[in-house]
């Protein structure tokens, strides 16, 4: 499942840095996750980096874009052809 932000985003910028796909973008109101590029961090760390640095815990569940941990792995690969998963 690709993370969302939700409206408790405060537009720190904090999760932007730290995104490994570059699926978070400054939006109008707060920052925006693409659900394309988002894998969850799967194939790079254990934890979503969005959340963990997040001081509002903006970065939650998007349910319109449910996957796998099979389909996040195949997206890092289609993402990062060449690149083995951590």
């Amino acid at each position: 499942m690709a993370l969302m932000i939700t409206e408790e985003c405060i537009a720190c910028g904090a999760c932007e840095a730290e995104c490994p796909n570059e699926a978070i973008t400054e939006g109008d109101e707060f920052y925006v996750i693409d659900p394309c590029k988002c894998t969850e961090c799967v194939g790079f760390f254990d934890k979503q980096q969005c959340y963990e640095v997040c001081p509002v815990e903006a970065p939650q569940p998007d349910p319109d874009n449910v996957e796998t941990r099979e389909q996040l792995l195949a997206k890092f690969a289609k993402l990062h052809p060449g690149k083995e998963p951590a």
